[in-house]
């Protein structure tokens, strides 16, 4: 279940770097703050409820165990992710490194914007169903191949010069993902400071031209 669709196409240009309110449901707005305050194991569903304001059959209204909470708030992290991901490539230009920018911008951005969220999904995949893991892995796979395409793309165009790529490309997404771990709002860069120095990091990583 997705509750919190944002559409970055059309006429909306750059609007994936834009960060409104997520739209999150009450009761996955409710577990997201349960469970970085607490963790998904200590957090029960009697206080996931009286934080949302329901009663818990008024919470199992809207989803049927604890377990279905966490799938429905990582399912909209990383489906928000993607679909940021995939429309900062449409914007960009064809050339790999005009990609690698673009992807690599989206990445930052939104593990600034959406740490909390990035945080716990990543954190709490252990606590997941075998079946709903999978799917989640299946995911984040998807985000890393996409900067593997752009990467190798440069190598075999002679835009980046890395001798490994897909360690590269790893690193890189490493990096960006790890933003989510420690970046303040009031911390000493502004968001758009981040994004140019850790996208020099990026190609430096990248040895790009």
């Amino acid at each position: 279940m997705n509750e919190s669709r944002h559409d970055f196409g059309g006429d909306q240009h750059g609007a994936w770097r834009d960060y409104p309110d997520q739209g999150l449901s009450k009761v996955l707005s409710a577990a997201l703050s349960a469970f970085v305050e607490r963790g998904y194991d200590a957090s029960s569903i009697r206080e996931i409820a009286s934080r949302a304001g329901l009663s818990v059959p008024g919470l199992y209204h809207h989803y049927p165990s604890k377990q279905a909470i966490l799938v429905g708030l990582t399912n909209a992290v990383m489906e928000e992710l993607l679909r940021r991901s995939r429309a900062a490539s449409a914007e960009a230009g064809a050339t790999p490194s005009e990609q690698f920018d673009a992807v690599v911008e989206s990445l930052l951005r939104f593990h600034m914007f959406r740490r909390e969220q990035a945080f716990v999904a990543s954190r709490e995949t252990r606590n997941m169903a075998a079946d709903e893991r999978a799917a989640y892995i299946a995911q984040r796979d998807e985000q890393q191949r996409m900067v593997d395409r752009i990467v190798q793309d440069g190598v075999e165009t002679g835009a980046f010069r890395t001798s490994y790529p897909l360690d590269a490309s790893r690193a890189v997404v490493t990096m960006c993902v790890a933003v989510s771990t420690w970046y303040r709002e009031d911390g000493p860069l502004t968001p758009d400071e981040l994004v140019e120095r850790y996208l020099a990091i990026a190609r430096d990583t990248v040895a790009a031209s």
